[in-house]
């Protein structure tokens, strides 16, 4: 049987060292995760995506690294279901996306148009994946 690290670690987001991307080893100590418990969160968080560099490797950012410490905080300090923290979380995560497609600003061109088209159709299949999650 796999146990739980110990989760009162005292790990904070503001403890990382300030770089733009960590690879999936650097995270690993950060977070005192496994790399395993990484990937598989990946897998049950959709709103956890590292991006991936050239050679295909995980390339995570500090926010990657405060969501990934959240959960944590959630799953083994709360003691919250996996599935408990996927709906506490979608919420926090999509007015993060939401913020962000706020932001763009209006089209001046053809191309800028499509672009739009093209956010606010990701922004309504997130919403639809979502209300997926929720069920």
């Amino acid at each position: 049987m796999i146990k739980p690290q110990a989760a009162n670690s005292g790990k904070k987001a503001e403890d990382t060292p300030h770089k733009l991307f960590y690879k999936i080893g650097e995270v690993s100590r950060l977070t005192s995760l496994e790399p395993y418990v990484l990937r598989y969160w990946e897998t049950e968080f959709g709103f956890l995506k590292p991006r991936k560099g050239k050679s295909k490797q995980r390339m995570y950012q500090k926010k990657d690294i405060e969501m990934l410490l959240e959960i944590k905080r959630l799953l083994y300090d709360e003691r919250f279901t996996i599935e408990g923290v996927r709906k506490k979380l979608s919420g926090k995560f999509e007015e993060e996306i939401d913020s962000v497609v706020v932001e763009v600003k209006e089209p001046e061109t053809a191309a800028h148009t499509t672009a739009k088209q093209r956010i606010e159709n990701v922004k309504s299949r997130l919403r639809e994946l979502q209300l997926i999650l929720r069920k």
